[in-house]
């Protein structure tokens, strides 16, 4: 087998036992509201995805250009058709997803509600964690999504202050 269809399996086997974990976990608990529940997954996995980020950004550097690029080489990693796509004209580093495997595996789950809060608890913890290791303040900005109707997720990343 290949590299890439080895990506491709590993990464579906990851997003099955996501909702494998999911059901278990409600079954088990039936009074948890699920979409707590996917938030403190999400945080969870935030914390292990800055530290990696942490250790990759030079504080010195443009900390909203290397996080952009540690958002889009784990997207891609995870399978997913993400690219940067460049500044905008206020300075922010924008990130374009055309196609993502969570979303279609959350749609065939009847689970599409949890998309894109999941994606959005995911980067706001991991850019919390980011500035709290590094003493940065990344900020990012959801423009557009897939499974809210549109045709891409679309998100821009800066530093305040």
């Amino acid at each position: 087998m290949d590299e890439s269809k080895k990506i491709k399996l590993l990464s579906n086997i990851l997003r099955a036992s996501h909702f494998e974990w999911r059901r278990a976990a409600l079954k088990t608990n039936p009074g948890q509201d699920p979409m707590e529940l996917i938030g403190a997954f999400w945080t969870e996995v935030a914390i292990d995805t800055a530290r990696f980020y942490a250790r990759n950004i030079d504080p010195k550097g443009d900390v909203a250009r290397q996080f952009a690029d540690l958002f889009v080489g784990s997207s891609q990693a995870m399978d997913e058709d993400c690219t940067y796509t460049g500044v905008d004209e206020a300075g922010c580093h924008t990130v374009t997803h055309t196609d993502c495997p969570w979303y279609h595996w959350h749609k065939k789950e009847g689970l599409l509600a949890e998309d894109r809060p999941g994606c959005d608890r995911w980067l706001e913890k991991t850019a919390a964690e980011v500035n709290a290791a590094l003493g940065t303040c990344i900020r990012f900005a959801t423009d557009e999504t897939i499974p809210d109707g549109g045709a891409v997720c679309r998100r821009r990343f800066w530093v305040e202050g």
